[in-house]
Order: C-alpha cells, then sequence, then structure tokens
C-alpha cells in the first residue's frame, strides 16, 4: 500500500505545483490513476489483450506500476535486480519536501490532507479493493471515434504527449484533465 500511495502522491498536484487546481481536483486524479491501474487488471475491452494495455501480464497492481524492461506506465516506480519494488530518488526527493511541509506548522493542511488521502486510498485498495465508479466507465464516443469507456492510461496533459497507438485523448469536456494529467481511453475496434 506503501508503494501505491508513493505513486499517487508523484503524479498528482499538490499546492504551488504546476496542474493544481484545488485540494478535490487533486483526489480525483489520484482516485483516476488507481481506476486506470485496477482497469488494466480487470477491465481489458474485447479486441485488446493485457499486454497491449498495460505491457505485462499479471494480475497484480504492483506489476503493473513497476511493468517491464522499458515497458512502464509510471516513470520512476520499478523493479530492481533483486526483485524488490524501487522509487526513482526525483520521486524520493519530491515525497520527502511534500511531507517536510506538511510536518511544518501547526494543524494538518492541506498536504498533510492529500498526504493523508493518497495513503488512505492504497491502503483501503489493498483491503477491501476499489470503491465508486470511474468518471469514465461510461464514455463511447469521444468526438468522431467510438470507444471503450475507462481510462486506460495518463500523461502529463501537455498537448505533445500522447502514448500512441489505439489510445485516445479524453477531451476537458468529460473531465479527462485532472491534476495536471491527461487521461486516455481506447479505440472500440483497435487500428
Amino acid at each position: 500500500a506503501g508503494y501505491l500511495a508513493r505513486l499517487l502522491i508523484n503524479e498528482a498536484p499538490f499546492p504551488g505545483e504546476h496542474g493544481y487546481e484545488s485540494e478535490a481536483d487533486t483526489r480525483s486524479a489520484m482516485f483516476e490513476i488507481l481506476w486506470v491501474l485496477h482497469s488494466r487488471i480487470h477491465f481489458i475491452p474485447k479486441g485488446y489483450t493485457q499486454w497491449q494495455v498495460a505491457g505485462v501480464r499479471s494480475a497484480e497492481i504492483i506489476d503493473v506500476i513497476t511493468g517491464t524492461g522499458g515497458r512502464r506506465q509510471c516513470e520512476g516506480f520499478y523493479r530492481n535486480a533483486s526483485g524488490q519494488f524501487v522509487t526513482a530518488p526525483r520521486a524520493e526527493e519530491r515525497l520527502n519536501h511534500l511531507l517536510k511541509i506538511a510536518n511544518s506548522g501547526g494543524k494538518p493542511g492541506r498536504f498533510a490532507g492529500l498526504l493523508n488521502y493518497a495513503q488512505g486510498l492504497a491502503r483501503a485498495y489493498f483491503r477491501d479493493g476499489i470503491d465508486g465508479a470511474s468518471r469514465f466507465a461510461g464514455l463511447k464516443q469521444v468526438g468522431q471515434v467510438q470507444v471503450t469507456g475507462r481510462a486506460y492510461s495518463w500523461m502529463t496533459d501537455i498537448n505533445n504527449y500522447h502514448p500512441g497507438g489505439n489510445f485516445v485523448s479524453i477531451p476537458p469536456a468529460d473531465e479527462g484533465s485532472l491534476g495536471g494529467n491527461r487521461f486516455f481511453t481506447l479505440r472500440k475496434t483497435p487500428k
């Protein structure tokens, strides 16, 4: 759960960072990132294999996070030669910086609230599974393109970032941009 929480914290913006809009937006981004990972295990659309969508064949969320070789959804999260879960130094530095801010001052504030939310979400996932519906589950069309619904990838929300292939960018009208991230669904019929 701690490794998953590190990922959620690392992938979502905190106050003062690029992409930060509100606590609610950051929490929504964390929740949808969790849904992407979960969907890459449990909701592979007809016509696709898990390998095509996630770059792995596994029922374990840690395998989806760490991937194999260079095929990773989550840059900076991998297994070392001994198979241990590792985070890149830059991710650990950011986490330590956020913890320092959260622990400074008196009563818990926004930083502590967001850190606690990520930890609670990760613990709840491992204890009880995912709860609540993905906001993208019912998405059937983006422009003229028929899509599968659900998000299967996310990247920094910059126009020139795209996972390629059969991934389709979820537009702002469908809340496809959360916490500085752009979420992607899949074409209903693979190319």
